[in-house]
This record gives structure tokens, sequence and C-alpha cells, in this order.
């Protein structure tokens, strides 16, 4: 009779605090919200500080690496130069001269490199700070259909801003830093505009291979279906057309290798999306 009783007990308390969580007051949730942005705005803190301390290897090793013909992408454009006789497809071959035109702009930048450099380092516990205020709104089996979220959203980000900082970033340099109007205009690159191409495009290109994630969870909510995503594929191209050219340089080539995954990471959406449309159609005939 003890062990029922304890059960009974058990049961009581996990039913209170689902109801406890579903009866939060509005102002509940915002403050609920409010601890998790604390605890992501924290360990970003921690890390941009951490980021900061290591100026030399954040700069020298990565932020200024893209322009320099040792660079791994140049060097492998250089090879299939070499391969196929074309010298055309070299890029970043000549010296690249970064100024600094105000007082204090190498400082802001140091600070703001440093921001974003704690972001990308903290954004699994990002992720995993603002799946832990999601779930407890989820059923069960939303919850396990929905396992592995912070892993995934984590991998996809973390491959967006590599293929944006070994791809984009050395073709965008190579354009822009080599484009000249007239023999009489030479290139003198501003820093702080060298530094924000770089991260500008690493971040967007992160955030552009979320696309597969939204696309489940819009899903699962009905938002949209896989029927919706074929009916407006070609409109989407185009959405993803304009988005490639806000989030790069406005040169066609990196535009062109921007939409490429986009358009990938789009029909990837619409097979995630007819595998949950199936899911819970299968649910409801079970029902």
């Amino acid at each position: 009779m003890s062990e029922d009783t304890n059960k009974e007990e058990q049961t009581t308390k996990k039913k209170g605090k689902k109801r406890n969580h579903a009866e939060m007051s509005f102002l509940d949730h915002l403050e609920e919200l409010r601890w998790h942005i604390v605890r992501s705005a924290g360990v970003i803190f921690v890390l941009a500080i951490i980021a900061f301390i290591m100026k030399g290897f954040i700069f020298d090793t990565i932020i200024l690496s893209p322009k320099s013909p040792e660079f791994w992408t140049n060097r492998m454009f250089s090879k299939l130069a070499e391969l196929v006789g074309s010298d055309s497809l070299k890029i970043n071959q000549a010296h690249l001269n970064l100024i600094s035109i105000k007082m204090a702009d190498q400082f802001m930048m140091h600070i703001m490199t440093s921001i974003i450099a704690g972001l990308i380092l903290a954004s699994p516990l990002v992720f995993y700070e603002f799946w832990s205020f999601i779930k407890p709104a989820l059923y069960d089996k939303e919850k396990q259909h929905a396992g592995g979220a912070v892993f995934f959203t984590s991998v996809l980000f973390i491959i967006g801003v590599l293929f944006g900082y070994y791809l984009i970033v050395p073709l965008s340099i190579h354009f822009l830093g080599s484009y000249s109007v007239s023999a009489e205009v030479v290139n003198q690159i501003n820093t702080r505009s060298y530094i924000s191409t770089v991260t500008s495009i690493s971040l967007a290109s992160g955030i552009v291979f979320l696309l597969p994630i939204f696309s489940y969870f819009l899903s699962k909510v009905g938002i949209i279906t896989p029927a919706l995503m074929k009916t407006y594929r070609k409109h989407s191209y185009v959405i993803m057309l304009l988005l490639s050219a806000v989030i790069t340089p406005p040169d066609i080539f990196s535009q062109i290798m921007v939409c490429f995954p986009l358009v990938f990471l789009y029909e990837i959406g619409i097979m995630i999306s007819r595998s949950v449309v199936k899911k819970r159609e299968k649910e409801m005939e079970e029902m």
C-alpha cells in the first residue's frame, strides 16, 4: 500500500508541476524568458572576454587570414587554377592593405569582434536555453520527435558559419578588394569595413543554414506544408536570390554561391515538412 501511495504522490506532483506551468501568467513567462536570456548573455559575455584577451589568435589567425594567399581556400583555388590551366581562378594573391582612419576604430572593432566571437562560441548554449523555455509547452510526443533539436540546430549553425567563412568571405574579399573603376584609384580598405564584411557574412550564413529547423517547427504547428512549399517554390527561389543579394557584397558570383545552398536547404525543408505531415496523419489515423 505504501508503494502505491508513493506512486500516486509522485504522479500528483508531476501533474501539479505541469498544471503550474500551464497556469503561469504572461508576466511569469516573461520572467522565465528573462532568466534564460540572462544566462545566455552571461555566457556570451564571458566568452567575449576570453576572445578579447586572445586578440592575436582572433585577428591574425581568423579575421585577417582570408585575405592571405596562404589561407586554405585561396590555396585550393590556386591548385584548381593550376589543374585547369587558368590563372583567373586564383584569388587573393595580391597583398591587401587595411587602414584605420579614426582614433577609436581599432579598439571598437576589437570589442565588436569579441562579442561576435562570444556569440558564435556560445551558440549551442544559447539554443539550449531557448529550447528549455519552449520545451515545457510541448506534448510528450512532440518532445520525442524534437529530440536532438539543440544538437542539430548547433551543428547547422556552425556549418553555416564555416561555409560563409571559408567560401563566401574569401571570394568576396577577392572581388571587392581587387575591383577598380580606374587605375588612378588605389584601394585602401578601411579595417572596419573589412571586419564587418567577414563577420556579417559568416553570421548571416549561419542563420541561413537554420532553414531546415524553421521548416520543421513551422510544419509542426501547421503553418506550412510540403504542398504549400512546392506551390511557392519559384517564388521562394526569387526571395532566396534577393536574400543572397542582401547578405553578400554586390557581386553576382557571391550571390550565386549563397543562393545554391539556400535552394538545397529549401528542398531539404520540403522533405522534412513532408515527414512531419506524414507522422501527424499517421497519429490521427491511430486515434
